[in-house]
């Protein structure tokens, strides 16, 4: 493990305990003594910190916990500790089509309904990462776009008048097939990961499904300890 993602998931676990005064952490000079780096690393490492929301740097006063934080689990990876700025995306296919039978029991339409299907890839520090096929109703967005696409579906579809309320994911870990490989500029084999999204609005509703490939992925999941929960088990 790199010296800066150490600092950075030992940080996390001294912020969890509650361990900073008033939430706030040693400054960069005594972090660098701390752990026995350069200011760079440390500074790296805060950086990342402010990049997933966990803290906060106010020049002059120091390095700030968010204090909403602290009792959430966290889960981030990394696309999502990457500044919006740093990625990009490219649309390789949108089109509609009536819903199959899956697509109704996904989205709870009507046969006669219509589904927006894309294809895009993500550009992350100038480098393809990941590969996307969603899908989304027509009837709730009957004026979807590339430049939705290209940019962010969440800011879209709250834009839209819709409010997000969660995300269920799942993760499998497969091998690129020939197609994927090509989009990706990888070689054919190439360990990836397969992240299954049903994004979810404030009603319920079920708004867009997604099946993303992604390479040299990582995720980090900080979640506190159910006492309660692991003794159901046991018992």
């Amino acid at each position: 493990m790199k010296k800066r993602e150490f600092i950075v998931q030992d940080l996390l676990s001294k912020i969890y305990q509650e361990e900073f005064k008033n939430g706030k952490l040693p400054n960069q000079r005594d972090l660098a003594k701390i752990y026995g780096v350069s200011r760079f690393t440390i500074q790296q490492a805060v950086k990342n910190l402010e990049e997933i929301g966990i803290v906060r740097v106010v020049q002059g006063s120091g390095i700030f916990v968010h204090e909403e934080w602290v009792n959430n689990p966290l889960i981030f990876n990394s696309l999502t500790r990457t500044p919006y700025d740093r990625i990009d995306s490219k649309m390789i296919d949108l089109k509609k089509a009536p819903a199959t039978l899956e697509e109704q029991k996904i989205f709870q339409i009507d046969a006669e309904e219509e589904i927006w299907t894309f294809e895009r890839i993500r550009i992350v520090n100038y480098k393809i990462e990941q590969l996307e096929i969603s899908k989304l109703p027509v009837s709730m967005f009957p004026n979807f776009s590339q430049e939705a696409v290209e940019h962010s579906i969440q800011n879209y579809v709250e834009n839209q008048g819709y409010r997000i309320s969660h995300y269920i994911t799942s993760y499998d870990p497969i091998t690129t097939n020939k197609e994927q490989s090509r989009l990706l500029l990888c070689k054919r084999g190439t360990p990836a990961m397969q992240i299954t999204n049903r994004a979810i609005l404030e009603d319920g509703q079920v708004y867009e499904y997604s099946s993303i490939i992604a390479i040299d992925y990582s995720v980090t999941y900080i979640r506190p300890f159910d006492r309660e929960i692991h003794r159901s088990r046991i018992d």
